[in-house]
């Protein structure tokens, strides 16, 4: 059973969403809560495995309620996903970042919001298709990779960058265990080591710093438009 917060400052939104979950026999709503304030303080209390956040709260918004959650919380961190109205909404860098594990629009239907909420909880990231593209175009419009220095990697194995830019590509932990013909549970060992090594909190920031290292590079992605589910 994963358990979900479900956080929202409009009722009918969160309630509905809520309502959708408890629908569903292996998701569990173990909370809901309707600022960043009162999502912090139920993620420490109810230690649920996914987080839905909307990105755009009054007061503490979604990105610094994420950045707050995952500094704070003891592993396994919660996996968080970022819900926004927009797919251009700025926000989705900053939570990016931050340590957000995914994005989805909140007109997403049902069965996908679903199987989006699985793919989380079992350590894979998820963006919307729009914001999966409005993402690869932002490193496409910059003239060199920014950032994170390239220096950073010098702690990794040659194993472990291997594993950093499929990750980066966008694979899931199958599609780099078939790529490199090792087991999944070899790219979890992998993937577990790289990110301690550069204190990273969430796979999604893993993606930022193989672009920003210039590790891997935008053209280069096969899978740039490829649908995340």
């Amino acid at each position: 059973m994963t358990r979900v917060l479900v956080v929202d400052d409009q009722v009918l939104v969160r309630s509905g969403l809520s309502a959708l979950l408890r629908a569903t026999p292996d998701l569990d709503v173990c909370g809901e809560a309707a600022t960043g304030e009162e999502a912090v303080e139920l993620a420490a209390g109810k230690r649920p495995d996914v987080i839905l956040m909307d990105i755009r709260l009054p007061g503490l918004d979604g990105v610094a309620a994420t950045e707050r959650i995952l500094t704070a919380s003891d592993e396994p961190k919660p996996k968080i996903i970022m819900l926004t109205t927009f797919d251009l909404d700025e926000l989705v860098y900053a939570a990016l970042r931050a340590g957000a594990s995914g994005f989805l629009l909140k007109e997403t239907p049902p069965e996908r919001l679903f199987t989006a909420i699985r793919t989380i909880a079992e350590g894979d990231m998820l963006f919307a298709p729009t914001v999966t593209r409005r993402l690869i175009d932002t490193y496409l419009s910059r003239p060199s990779p920014a950032g994170a220095d390239p220096a950073v990697l010098a702690s990794l194995t040659n194993r472990e960058r291997d594993v950093l830019a499929l990750v980066g590509q966008g694979l899931s932990n199958r599609e780099v265990a078939d790529r490199l013909t090792v087991s999944v549970a070899t790219v979890k060992t992998h993937l577990n080591r790289m990110m301690a090594k550069l204190g990273l909190s969430s796979r999604a920031q893993a993606v930022t710093v193989a672009y920003e290292t210039g590790l891997i590079h935008p053209r280069r992605v096969p899978h740039a438009d490829r649908a995340p589910l």
